[in-house]
């Protein structure tokens, strides 16, 4: 089932916004209401994220990704429509309500790491569960080990001016973890990190979400860290969502032009995968055999020799082939194109 399921959203901030939400929904654009002084943030979002998945909202400055994920955790109350987290309307809460909510079950780590700079990173660690009133002792081991899974073990009693910006980062995802709430939301939480930092980081959050199995909507502008991390993807565009699928739904059949022109730089053999271009064919007891999640970047060479290559499925029997052909559409490549070397 859902974890988190979103309907019919929508924030519009200046006058009668409500009158605004109506107006919409008749079919004014976001342009026209600009021109009354009121502005439509988000426009009628509607998704849903399951258990255990990444799912990232993508769109550039200005497209609303920001406000809504504040509205997720109620931050932000919406103008019209309704938040549910596992089945619970988060927008009928009492503040009260919606406070302990944020407290036990949803927990946000920011772009800039907000951490407080007289405290250790310890301290800082266990900042949620000291305002939850978790004991000391058990809000100290409960932060160490999040440290440790943050990769951040020995570091406990440092001040975090003695850390680099990704270490900075760790803490703020060690806070989070520390909660041990269900559902992270995290916005832009990279994006002010060295590439090969946020690289890193990235490599650190799908290693975590392998063992942990949280519930995470990512926030970010970057369509490579999306088609990285993103179980699913929605693409927001002047406070719509435009298209909500898979990378690979969204590079080969994206919704409209404006989706394509995000997409034509991609290197898709980075993206689809050999389970998502595999076909049924025979399997010689030579060719090289590979798991469904391996990138067709990967194939370049084995497939250069004019062998199909065997994808491996979930049981560890044989799903299917790929052959040099499919491998081709896939990319949009000539046949010249593939070898060995590439």
């Amino acid at each position: 089932m859902s974890r988190l399921k979103a309907e019919h959203l929508y924030k519009v901030f200046g006058r009668r916004p409500e009158a605004a939400v109506k107006r919409l929904e008749g079919g004014a654009s976001r342009d026209e209401l600009r021109a009354d002084g009121t502005t439509a943030a988000v426009i009628d979002a509607s998704f849903e994220v399951q258990a255990g998945e990444i799912f990232v909202v993508m769109g550039l400055s200005g497209s609303g990704k920001s406000t809504l994920l504040r509205m997720l955790n109620g931050l932000l109350d919406p103008t019209s429509g309704s938040v549910c987290y596992d089945g619970r309307d988060l927008t009928a809460l009492t503040p009260r309500e919606l406070r302990d909510v944020r407290s036990r079950n949803i927990s946000m780590v920011f772009q800039h790491f907000a951490l407080f700079p007289h405290r250790s990173v310890l301290e800082n660690a266990a900042y949620g569960l000291e305002v939850r009133g978790v004991p000391r002792v058990e809000r100290e081991r409960r932060a160490a080990e999040a440290l440790e899974l943050a990769g951040l073990a020995g570091w406990e009693r440092s001040w975090p001016d003695e850390l680099s910006g990704g270490m900075q980062q760790r803490v703020g995802l060690a806070r989070a973890l520390a909660t041990d709430a269900d559902l992270l939301l995290m916005d832009e939480s990279f994006s002010a990190l060295d590439p090969l930092i946020r690289r890193d980081m990235q490599d650190q959050l799908l290693d975590l979400q392998k063992r942990l199995k949280k519930t995470i909507v990512f926030i970010t502008h970057d369509l490579n860290e999306a088609m990285r991390l993103g179980d699913r993807i929605a693409v927001m565009r002047d406070g719509r969502i435009v298209q909500n699928g898979t990378a690979e739904d969204i590079l080969v059949r994206p919704a409209n032009d404006y989706v394509a022109s995000f997409i034509q730089d991609v290197d898709r053999s980075r993206v689809l995968t050999a389970g998502s271009v595999m076909t049924e064919g025979a399997v010689d007891a030579a060719t090289t055999t590979v798991g469904a999640d391996t990138p067709l970047a990967d194939l370049f060479g084995p497939l250069a020799q004019g062998t199909p290559v065997a994808v491996r499925g979930d049981d560890g029997g044989i799903a299917g082939v790929v052959t040099r052909e499919r491998l081709l559409a896939a990319l949009g490549e000539q046949p010249a194109e593939v070898t060995a070397g590439a």
